[in-house]
């Protein structure tokens, strides 16, 4: 029987090798979390959507639907924006991007120790229990982040964001029009355990589709060779 999981942190943990996923729980309980399990995505799927998790540990090469198809209707059918740590034995860039395109917040390339995975765990659960207090909301030219719902919105449009899209508006929307470097951003979303370069990459990416391509002008910019801003430079431009 399980401890309270008001007060734990609950991980689901989706992968098929039944010799993996046991001994990656085992650790993971043995650390303090409650760990439900899944053998195959369409059962992860239906936990993840039934259930609060504080973060989902996924494997990309599942049975009845995919790492990559699970996460994909996670965020757009489900719209659940629970973390997703997503495990794969391919370390390509382009895997990489499907993964984070998909909508999993951190990968982790198998073969991994146990440690690592603990970390990532936590960097998450901690970016996701931080900040946020009130119902304080952040706008710019028209973008409005509120942080008590985790909502956002373009001109009235609700935006499907991923968790670190939330935090990266969250760091460029408060330091807004000023310019955060790539290294202040790396180091406020993942603390000590800093991801390869091509991942804030990615996650711009990802968010620079939600938010500024379905619009007729850009609010984030990249400064070159320092880091990036969210501005409206129309608004700058006529006031000067």
């Amino acid at each position: 029987m399980m401890s309270d999981r008001s007060t734990r942190k609950i991980v689901l943990l989706v992968e098929d090798n039944r010799q993996l996923s046991e001994a990656e729980g085992a650790f993971l309980e043995s650390a303090g979390y409650d760990v439900d399990y899944a053998m195959d995505g369409m059962e992860g799927y239906r936990l993840a959507t039934e259930n609060h998790y504080d973060v989902i540990v996924l494997d990309v090469g599942l049975p009845r639907i995919d790492g990559l198809e699970f996460c994909r209707r996670l965020r757009t059918e489900a719209r659940k924006a629970t973390p997703v740590l997503m495990l794969t034995a391919r370390d390509t860039l382009d895997d990489k991007v499907a993964g984070l395109e998909a909508g999993a917040d951190d990968y982790l390339t198998k073969p991994f120790a146990v440690q690592e995975l603990r970390a990532r765990i936590e960097a998450l659960v901690r970016r996701v229990r931080r900040e946020v207090g009130g119902g304080e909301q952040l706008e710019v030219g028209g973008l409005v982040l509120d942080l008590l719902s985790h909502t956002v919105k373009r001109e009235g449009r609700t935006l499907n964001v991923s968790p670190i899209g939330m935090q990266l508006l969250s760091i460029l929307m408060r330091a807004s029009p000023a310019v955060v470097s790539r290294q202040d951003i790396e180091r406020e979303i993942w603390g000590g355990n800093l991801p390869d370069s091509d991942t804030l990459r990615s996650h711009l990416y990802n968010l620079r589709k939600v938010v500024d391509k379905p619009f007729d002008h850009p609010l984030i910019h990249t400064v070159m060779s320092f880091g990036f801003r969210i501005a409206d430079a129309r608004s700058e431009v006529s006031a000067t």
